[in-house]
């Protein structure tokens, strides 16, 4: 890496014989540019550590980064402003929440639903909004250093959300994102109950096809994957006036195909059903392979985007995973503090010139 000094009319320190030569140089030419290069020597920078394994993960499930620039992910993880190393977000997804059981697996009795967010309160959790997980997972903003990203599926109405959701947001203003798919029987009066809890900020609607029976993969032709992907926008301009930047994989189907034609509508993220784990900045679980203990997770890692096949738990999973998701970040932190020294050394010799100090407190 060189660094270039350009010296014009400056004087220079005439205790330094090569500055005396710069001096007579310009008494002789005052008008010419002098360029002096400095090698840094790179093969003195660390090696920076390896990534944090959690060892509440499955075996199979690898924390993969994201960021290329190695740089500018270090200068987000130790900007003072930022989050904190360790902070940590767990996905929740509720199907349907009842008052009592129904049989169905994809219920949640009511008293399930407020252990788990008794759980979460009491483990020093706070709820945030897509946005906010949008901008922590890409650029590392500060958000609560336990997050939750509770999230509801389906086309329920105005009703179901004051039941349900209501009193955690008027006592904690903890939001709710509404995977919504955008289905053509809507009513008039469920879409304008939307757009209400919508403008209030209490729910905050993102994108699940316009099909509640479709699982798209590979092998899904290109009209079903533009009809779930294209159809969601259109719906979302027309009625909430705003562009959904998350998709919630219906059904938990997904797959290269998908996740690219995604990526070239603008999507940013991508939700699958695969509860591999929580995430953090840079550092998302995902699978090569499929498990035979598993067999319902399809594995993601070869896709290779980690924001667009995100992990999530489901509520029977949830209330378990609490404690694990607030051990690792715990982990996760004292790990990153072990090695803060080598990863501000390797920053100034590799990185400083180009991107700047590192931010102070």
């Amino acid at each position: 890496m060189l660094i270039f000094i350009l010296i014009s009319c400056q004087q220079p320190f005439t205790s330094n014989p090569f500055s005396q030569n710069i001096d007579s140089t310009l008494a002789q030419n005052p008008t010419t540019d002098i360029v002096i290069t400095q090698t840094i020597d790179i093969s003195s920078a660390p090696e920076l550590p390896a990534v944090y394994i959690s060892q509440y993960l499955n075996p199979l499930d690898k924390p993969r980064t994201y960021i290329e620039d190695t740089c500018r992910y270090l200068k987000n993880r130790w900007n003072p402003l930022n989050a904190k190393p360790g902070t940590v977000v767990m996905i929740i997804l509720f199907r349907d929440i009842t008052n009592s059981p129904t049989g169905d697996p994809q219920s949640t009795t009511l008293l399930e639903f407020q252990r788990i967010m008794q759980e979460l309160k009491v483990q020093g959790f706070e709820a945030i909004t897509t946005r906010q997980f949008l901008s922590y997972i890409e650029r590392n903003i500060k958000i609560p250093p336990r997050s939750v990203l509770i999230m509801q599926d389906g086309n329920y109405d105005a009703v179901y959300f004051e039941k349900y959701f209501r009193e955690y947001w008027v006592a904690w203003e903890w939001p709710v994102v509404n995977a919504w798919p955008s289905l053509p029987d809507i009513s008039e009066t469920q879409w304008e109950e939307s757009m209400a809890l919508e403008r209030e900020g209490f729910v905050d609607h993102q994108a699940l096809g316009v099909n509640n029976d479709t699982l798209l993969s590979d092998d899904s032709s290109k009209t079903v994957i533009t009809r779930e992907l294209e159809g969601s926008l259109s719906a979302f301009a027309a009625r909430f006036a705003k562009t959904p930047y998350a998709f919630i994989w219906p059904n938990g189907g997904f797959g290269l195909r998908p996740v690219q034609a995604a990526r070239q509508l603008g999507y940013q993220l991508g939700f699958t059903s695969n509860a591999r784990g929580p995430v953090m900045y840079n550092w998302i679980p995902l699978a090569d392979e499929i498990d035979p203990e598993r067999p319902t997770y399809i594995p993601e890692g070869l896709i290779n985007d980690p924001l667009m096949t995100l992990p999530r738990y489901s509520p029977d999973q949830a209330l378990e995973a609490i404690d694990a998701v607030r051990a690792s970040g715990k982990e996760a932190a004292a790990y990153a503090e072990a090695n803060h020294a080598i990863e501000v050394e390797y920053y100034e010799i590799m990185c400083r010139a180009t991107y700047g100090p590192l931010p102070t407190p």
